[in-house]
């Protein structure tokens, strides 16, 4: 008994002196460290402008043109912002913003997804080639189509005001804004890198149970790809919220003249020197975005991390 104590003790000294020895920690490589500094420098230079519009929109207008950072006399929120509301019209232009975005990202998922899922989960004759073709374009600049899309636009407009009346007129009205930007390429190939990792036996399942392809795609693909849609959808969003070349271009009338073309109004008109105004309404032009990605910062990283990686 006293040889099974002794060898007892003699292990827990030895487990003791065991877990006590501390490994030696590894040095932090010099790339690793060079790369971190990088991307906070990169996050500075990039949050520095927006606080600075935020900052200057709570200014005085005198502060501002003496280029102080922070506000001397007190923050002017309600003042600068009521002001640049009630001045800028900003009420009927961020109504038309929000229609054209809804109707864009409506059109873009009936019209991205099945071509996605076609491209993902078919197979057909010169798929591969069509698709090609199709990423082909996504090397095209947009200023290079903008004078053919707006002729085409045209085009359209008179022959649909021949057949149907003013009713459905595409210029000055939502179609010219919205329905050139349902399809997109980058979308349809973002979708499909997606859609290719849903796994096959899920597809076998469902033709187990009768399902098809477009009850497949409905019931199955489009919920287990919620970060990609979301993803997509969100670039959609931002891209109509900020459109302001083409708008320029095919709406002569206020009726459907987005937000991004009231700011321009407002920063040449009204506002004239008055720079914090001119911030102010800049701030209340992309608070939309901001919270949008505020409620889909989740799906939207998760989208971006897992598209693409296989397939």
């Amino acid at each position: 008994m006293a040889e099974i104590s002794l060898d007892q003790d003699a292990r827990a000294t030895s487990g003791a002196q065991t877990r006590t020895v501390k490994k030696p920690r590894k040095p932090i490589p010099v790339g690793k460290i060079f790369v971190y500094v990088l991307l906070i420098v990169g996050a500075v230079f990039a949050v520095i402008p927006f606080i600075w519009m935020l900052s200057w929109s709570v200014m005085t207008n005198v502060e501002v043109t003496r280029g102080l950072f922070l506000p001397q006399t007190g923050i002017h929120l309600q003042e600068n912002y009521s002001m640049a509301w009630d001045t800028s019209g900003f009420s009927q232009y961020m109504w038309n913003s929000a229609r054209i975005a809804a109707i864009t990202l409506t059109g873009m998922l009936v019209c991205c997804v099945p071509a996605a899922y076609a491209f993902a989960r078919m197979q057909f004759v010169g798929k591969n080639v069509l698709f090609a073709v199709m990423l082909s374009t996504l090397m095209i600049p947009d200023i290079v189509t903008l004078v053919p899309n707006f002729l085409t636009v045209v085009w359209i407009d008179r022959l649909s005001v021949s057949l149907f009346g003013e009713a459905l007129r595409w210029t000055n009205s939502w179609p010219a804004l919205t329905i050139p930007f349902m399809a997109s390429a980058f979308v349809i190939f973002l979708l499909r890198q997606f859609f290719m990792q849903i796994p096959e036996d899920l597809w076998d399942a469902a033709r187990i149970d009768g399902a098809g392809h477009f009850r497949f795609m409905i019931l199955v693909v489009m919920p287990l790809s919620r970060p990609a849609l979301v993803t997509v959808l969100l670039l959609g969003f931002i891209g109509s919220w900020n459109a302001l070349l083409w708008p320029l271009l095919v709406v002569q009338t206020d009726t459907w003249r987005p937000i991004a073309y009231g700011l321009t109004i407002f920063v040449q008109g009204e506002a004239g020197d008055e720079f914090h105004l001119q911030m102010a309404a800049s701030v209340i032009m992309i608070l939309p975005i901001l919270l949008v990605y505020f409620f889909a910062q989740k799906e939207f990283t998760e989208g971006i991390a897992t598209t693409g990686s296989k397939g």
